[in-house]
Formats: structure tokens, sequence, C-alpha cells
């Protein structure tokens, strides 16, 4: 750890560069860090020496010249207001790995991890978990800081399972230590991951903008949200179930709580939306008064409605809801508040406790909501619905300003990315990550900075009939954006998902075959970065003609002599229809049957069934193309 030898308001190092780090080899080192603004600050590391200026925020940074592999060394940091010191640095090579759930699982939570923690020994590799996060606007310190842990039976559990593969197998070849930053948050989409700029490019200004401007006035920004909520839902369902008086079968709620604890059995198992309301009468005295309305816990997502006015929606999880009542919305009266609870998984429901529900009134007086509520629960399902961009996964920026942001800008050898789960019903992902990847190279400062992006497993039953796919849609863009990359590169997963769990145990091989894809697009090695992708498609003579690269050796097929999961379409979804693949070398042939398709595709589902290899082992990526 970073241990202070003078007063605790000493001039200290970012977590980058704390106790047991890693720093990236043969680049400048920009070490920076807090200190008392104005002062100077000398920073240390073996014969090379440093000084700047803090600002007057308190920060400064100081760029080293670059340093081969090695150490342990010494950082020290030393200013009028005392002096710190790292101990046991390394110079090596730095990788980020970030994404959603499958990226967060750790070695413990993983197969084989009793035996693969008791021989996780190794002083030459590290890794700094970044602790869950949110923040309104970027940020250039941790909320939570991190911290470098050695790899060791102590401390390899907690590890990210599919970081530390990567690493433990780069060693194999690479002998230098090995370091990695760790951050990542399970069911984020990658909106959550994308800075301001990012997301301005990609269509999301207006998000960028409700949540700059929920830091400054929340209640402003509530309403706005629910305003935009409102309009998706009539859009799509052409109905108002939040105004007072709605038809609705409205039934009583037998108690404050999860609905699947109510007795119910339409609701056991329900995931979905619930609408529910309460009626509360109040003098004009009350109302002149001004009030807050506390809801307690809302699991999943909540949009609020007092007398059919949006005033509040979109807190956590994990955070009581307290709405500010704006001026206008109660009345002397019957007053009705309404709620849209959507229950995306597990328990869902207003989980109380019912005596924390209440309306507040600026006198101090409280007003009891813990009973008499109706609920009516929702079937109805419509795409697009919006998330609030403060949303904890689902965000616009939220986890870039808390997460990323405040890692600086180190060095790195590389990024492994692990995330489009979240994003399988949203089109135009291929933007997406390719703005974010552009960001995160400029903020790195690194503009051939590689990614090795890992395509999405499967999961769920295989597909019995060709049909549309969100799955193989993500899966698509993540090839499209490899394609137009060199420096990135596909990991291809498809064969060691889980069809019962969309986190696959399996994280040994995933580790290897993502660094397998670093040593191609980051150290310039021999093999290809992910296995057999299409290279482009040909029309013969009554047949399509499919050709791939990266293809070490030749295509096999297992269990059959011919390859399937390919498809061949015309201009919509009801025309693809499954074909048999005949594979010599590098090329699968694919019999024309019927209509003329125009385009053809492979594993083109959420779980698609595959036999085609490489002899090596890797599977072949899915893809979709036109057949020109």
């Amino acid at each position: 750890m970073l241990g202070s030898i003078s007063p605790a308001l000493a001039a200290e190092l970012d977590p980058a560069f704390a106790s047991h780090a890693v720093i990236q080899r043969d680049r400048p080192i920009p070490v920076s860090g807090t200190a008392d603004p104005g002062e100077t600050v000398t920073v240390e590391i073996g014969a090379h020496v440093g000084t700047a200026v803090a600002g007057r925020d308190g920060r400064f940074r100081i760029v080293l010249p670059a340093m081969a592999a090695g150490g342990p060394y010494r950082i020290t940091v030393a200013a009028r207001s005392g002096t710190s010191i790292a101990e046991d640095v390394l110079i090596g090579d730095v990788f980020l790995c970030s994404g959603q759930s499958n990226m967060e699982m750790t070695i413990a939570e993983s197969q084989d991890s009793r035996a693969q923690i008791a021989n996780s020994g190794d002083t030459a590799i590290r890794m700094m978990t970044v602790p869950r996060q949110t923040a309104l606007d970027p940020r250039v310190t941790f909320e939570k800081a991190p911290r470098w842990d050695v790899a060791g039976p102590q401390t390899a559990g907690a590890f990210s399972a599919a970081c530390f593969y990567m690493l433990k197998d780069l060693r194999r070849t690479v002998d230098v230590p090995l370091g990695a930053i760790h951050s990542s948050w399970g069911g984020t989409r990658i909106s959550s991951w994308m800075s301001d700029a990012a997301l301005g490019q990609t269509g999301a200004a207006a998000e960028v903008q409700l949540r700059q401007l929920s830091a400054k006035d929340p209640t402003s920004a509530q309403r706005g949200f629910g305003t935009r909520w409102e309009s998706w839902w009539r859009a799509a369902h052409k109905d108002a179930p939040w105004m007072p008086d709605a038809d609705r079968d409205w039934r009583p709620v037998p108690k404050i709580g999860y609905w699947e604890d109510w007795g119910d059995p339409e609701l056991v198992e329900y995931n979905g939306f619930m609408w529910l309301r309460r009626e509360l009468m109040l003098t004009a005295a009350q109302v002149a008064q001004g009030a807050s309305l506390d809801l307690g816990l809302l699991d999943d997502q909540d949009v609020v409605w007092i007398n059919g006015r949006p005033v509040g929606g979109g807190g956590s999880i994990s955070t009581p809801r307290r709405y500010a009542l704006p001026k206008g919305s109660l009345k002397a009266g019957r007053n009705v508040v309404t709620v849209n609870v959507n229950d995306l998984w597990g328990k869902g429901g207003m989980a109380g406790p019912a005596d924390s529900i209440a309306v507040t009134f600026r006198n101090g007086q409280r007003l009891p909501l813990g009973e008499g509520w109706s609920y009516s629960p929702d079937r109805r399902r419509a795409p697009g619905m919006p998330r609030p961009p403060w949303d904890d996964t689902a965000g616009a920026g939220n986890l870039y300003a808390a997460m990323i942001a405040p890692l600086g800008s180190p060095a790195l050898k590389g990024v492994a990315w692990y995330q489009g789960e979240s994003d399988t019903a949203l089109p135009g992902y291929a933007g997406r990550l390719s703005a974010m990847i552009a960001a995160w190279r400029v903020q790195f400062d690194t503009p051939n900075l590689p990614f090795a992006i890992v395509s999405l497993a499967g999961f769920g039953a295989p597909a019995a009939a060709p049909g549309a796919s969100g799955w193989a849609d993500v899966r698509n863009d993540q090839r499209k954006v490899a394609v137009n990359d060199p420096r990135v590169g596909l990991t291809l997963t498809l064969d060691i998902g889980d069809p019962f769990d969309v986190h696959p145990g399996e994280k040994r091989e995933l580790g290897r075959r993502l660094a397998r894809t670093m040593r191609a697009i980051a150290y310039g090695g021999p093999d290809s970065a992910s296995g057999p992708s299409v290279r482009f498609v040909t029309r013969g003579e009554n047949a399509v003609v499919v050709t791939f690269e990266g293809v070490t050796g030749s295509l096999v097929t297992r269990g059959s002599t011919q390859a399937i999961g390919f498809e061949l379409c015309g201009a919509d979804q009801a025309s693809c229809r499954f074909v048999p693949g005949i594979i010599a070398g590098n090329q699968v042939t694919l019999p024309q049957d019927g209509a003329a398709p125009t385009r053809v595709r492979y594993a083109w589902a959420d779980a698609p069934t595959i036999n085609l290899f490489d002899s090596a082992g890797l599977p072949a990526g899915p893809f979709e193309l036109p057949i020109p």
C-alpha cells in the first residue's frame, strides 16, 4: 500500500502508481497525484527525477522518461506538505480489463477455482480492481480508491478470472511483469462506459445533458426523464395509466414488500411492469408548504407521478427514493400517487420498509403512506424503453466518469473488453463500440491502443429455425469493428458458452484465447487474432462460396461431414433457410436452393449450433454479409 511517512495530508500518488503497481515499460511515465495547491512536488523512480507545481485543484502530473522492464522500484513523492512512498513497483506491461459481468466474474466464482487459487502465486502478476462506483460528472480521483494486489492464494480469488487467465497465459511468452487494471460492472450497457464526447458522436447528446442537469438540479432532471418515459409509453401503447382516473384492474396491495411474497399466483415469478397507486387527502395548508415524497426501496426501476404529473424516477435499486415535489403538483383534497415499477430479474416491487413511505411537509409533519396501495400488473412490452442517464447499469457515461476517467492517462499495452449482453436489444452497437475505443485511446494517449473484444458466448436454447437474434447482431457489430481496425482483435467464444447460464464458468479457455488475441494485436505475434473469420463471399454457379482467413491448418467439422449453422437469405427474415456447407481448405461452399439469395449468414442465433473449427480448435466466427 501507499505509505505516508509524514503528515496525513502529505502529497500522494494516484492508485495506478501505488505500492505493488506495474507501470508500462518503454513508454514515458505520466505520474500523477494530489498535493497542497501551489506546492512544488518532486517524484523519483530509480534514477529518474521530475518536478511540478500542484494546480489550484491540488493535482500534479509529472512525465518521467521511459524505463525498461524490471524492478522492484520505490516511487518517492516529496513536497512541503510531506513525503509518501510506494514500494515494490515493477516495470512491465499493463492492461485494462473492462466490461460487464463476464469480465467481472472472479476466479472464486469460476470453474476449478480451488486449484487455480492455490496455484496462483506469481509475484510478476498484479491486479488493481476498481470498486463499483458512479458519478454524474467525470472525476479526477476515485471516491472508493482501488489498490494493487500481487497474485497469490490470499488475493487471486477476488481477481477477474478472464483477466487473470489472460495474464497467466501471456506469461508463457512474455517474460516481463504483467499488471492489469480491472474496472467492470455486471449488467452494464456500453453507454455507461463512454465519455461525453463519444456519447455525443453516437446520438446520445440529450442523455448527456440530462445527466449533467441531474448533477445540478436532480428534481428537474427526474421530471425531464419522466416526461421522456411518458412519450415512449404513449407511442407504444396509446394509453396513460399514470393519470389519476386511469381505468385498470386495480387490486389491493396486501402488504408493502416484494410482490412475489403477496400470495398472488400470477406474481410468483413475474418480471415486468407493475402499476401501483395510492390516494391521499390534503388540506390547503399542507399543500401550501411544499413537500417531498419518500417511497423506500423500489426494485428495479421506477417512474413516479403525482396527479398525472411526473415528479421522479430512475433511482438505484440500493437507494431509497426521495423525490422533491415541485410547486403545483399537490392540491387541496384528493391526490393520487402513481408508481410504475419495472422488475428486470429476481424479486420486484415496493420493497419498503412500510414505515419509510410517506409525504413529508416542510414543517416536518409526516403523512404515512405505508398502507392503502393498489396494484395492477402490465405485461405489455415495447422496444426502446428509455433508461435514466444516471442509472447504475444503463446510464450515459456515469461509469466512465467514476471508474475510467479517474485512472488518468497511464500508458497501457492493451485493453480486454467483454461486454455486449446488455446491448442485445439496442441497434447501433458498432458505432458505440468504435466511439468508445477512440475516446479511450485519447484518454490513455495511445492512438493505436490495442483492443481485444470478446465475441459474445452462446446462451439459451439452441435455435431450431432461422430467426432474428439480438445477440447475433451484437456479435456481427463486434466483427465489423475488428475488420475495420487492425489494432482491434476478436476473441471467439461461441463454443465455450453455457446454455443455462449467461455467465459461463469456463474462464481459463477464455483467458487463453484473449491472450492469443493480445499476442497478435499488441505483440505482433504470428498467429491470427481470432481464428477463422469470414474474408469475403462470392456467388458461383448454383452455389455461394464463403472464404475464411485466420485459419490455422484448414477448416474442419465436428460430428458431421457438413458444416452446419449457415443460412441463405433473401430480402426479409422469413426467407432465411439453413443450408449445409461443404468445406475445402479455407472455404465453405453452400448449394443454392430455390430463389437466388442476397445475404449469407453464419451462427445467427443467441445460442447457435455450430461445428466449424480450424485445426487449432478455434471456432469460426459469426457473420452476416451481402452476396455480390
